[in-house]
């Protein structure tokens, strides 16, 4: 009986035993059944990630190749805008209409006829210079100090290499730097000696001469000061002989006068009411501030934006409202020895708005800018006069 009862209980345990096996086998089928599904979709995800790999890269490839052709269609848009604008320049120096001369009626040419021989006396010559601008030979952007309107020049009768800023229109401090490399390096004018002028100026018509400062001032009347740089004070002060006062340049409306300095000495150029279309210019003896002899030049003020003495010639730069390229477009010699039609059209180089002033240095043939905050000099290319 005993060896009944444990043969069943060995057959009840082998039954039990191979139903754990094939319950087993069945859960290892599942999972080897769910590992090949999930094999095939990695590789069906990594078959379709290829795909769009190579669709990406081939659109990728397309979008190079047509960002190079729209730059190369920008260079060539560009090439057409540059000579399309020179185009229009040299169509407005060809018209009949420009800016230099008047052809309101005939009896124009009769009044400037009467007035030149009325008021014009031979002008005596205090140096031998017979220089005038054929081109400009060089652009150099030094850096960018001060705001969008002001005056830099060096000393224009001494080889001291002092530079001087004056920042703004309606100021009363000048930075003196003790060279160009110092101007340059400095972080804005933290390596300036500063010089405070007994009051502000008026403009960006200001000149450095012979250790003085010459600067506008104006209150009820128009005022030229002279600072002596060394002393650190105002020597001697005259109001201009003239009423009715406009600002000189059109494009500059707060230079109510200009200052400059050639080899000449001292030159005042300004405008008023009487003649408010031209632009008038004095030579100012640069020790008494005395009026030498005063000129109505046939030279616009509208659209100019700033002029320059050379050799006792006036140049007179004009640009638009919207700034474009300036040029020298009119001329006046007070000698009689350059005139408008003989002397060559000169475009300045493009930059980035209009200048504000434009100082001219004997010394060194250059003509230092101020545009829009940047302090840049030209180079001047020259050529004799009556040699044109």
């Amino acid at each position: 009986m005993r060896g009944l009862v444990l043969i069943t209980l060995a057959c009840f345990a082998t039954a039990q035993h191979q139903a754990l096996i094939d319950y087993l086998e069945r859960r290892l089928l599942a999972i080897e059944d769910r590992i090949s599904l999930w094999h095939e979709q990695t590789n069906r995800y990594a078959s379709e990630l290829r795909e769009l790999k190579q669709q990406m890269v081939s659109q990728l490839e397309n979008l190079d190749k047509e960002k190079e052709a729209l730059r190369i269609n920008l260079d060539s848009v560009g090439t057409r805008v540059d000579r399309v604008e020179r185009e229009l320049d040299y169509l407005e120096t060809q018209n009949g209409a420009q800016p230099c001369v008047d052809v309101d009626d005939k009896l124009i040419e009769q009044q400037v006829i009467l007035v030149n021989e009325k008021n014009k006396v031979k002008y005596e010559k205090l140096s031998d210079c017979r220089d005038m601008i054929s081109t400009i030979k060089a652009m150099k952007i030094l850096k960018r100090v001060g705001g969008p309107q002001g005056m830099w020049t060096k000393d224009t009768s001494s080889g001291t290499g002092k530079v001087y800023i004056f920042n703004g229109t309606d100021e009363d401090t000048i930075y003196e730097f003790a060279s160009v490399q110092d101007f340059t390096r400095s972080l804005g004018t933290s390596l300036a000696k500063h010089l405070k002028l007994p009051s502000a100026w008026r403009g960006t018509g200001h000149v450095v001469y012979n250790n003085h400062a010459y600067y506008v001032k104006q209150v009820n009347e128009v005022m030229v000061v002279k600072f002596d740089i060394k002393n650190n004070s105002a020597t001697d002060s005259a109001v201009f002989p003239v009423q009715d006062h406009i600002p000189v340049y059109s494009l500059s409306p707060e230079t109510v006068m200009d200052l400059a300095v050639d080899e000449e000495g001292l030159w005042a150029i300004y405008a008023t009411q009487q003649n408010e279309r031209h632009i008038s210019l004095a030579k100012m003896d640069a020790k008494t501030l005395d009026i030498e002899q005063m000129w109505e030049t046939t030279c616009p003020r509208e659209n100019a934006e700033a002029a320059f003495v050379i050799c006792g010639t006036l140049y007179v730069v004009y640009n638009t409202k919207q700034p474009g390229r300036s040029r020298i477009q009119c001329v006046f010699d007070v000698n009689d020895m350059v005139t408008n039609e003989e002397a060559p059209l000169v475009y300045f180089p493009k930059r980035y708005g209009t200048h504000s002033s434009l100082k001219y240095n004997p010394q060194e043939q250059v003509v230092y800018a101020w545009d829009d905050g940047y302090q840049i000099l030209y180079k001047l290319d020259m050529k004799k006069k009556l040699e044109i």
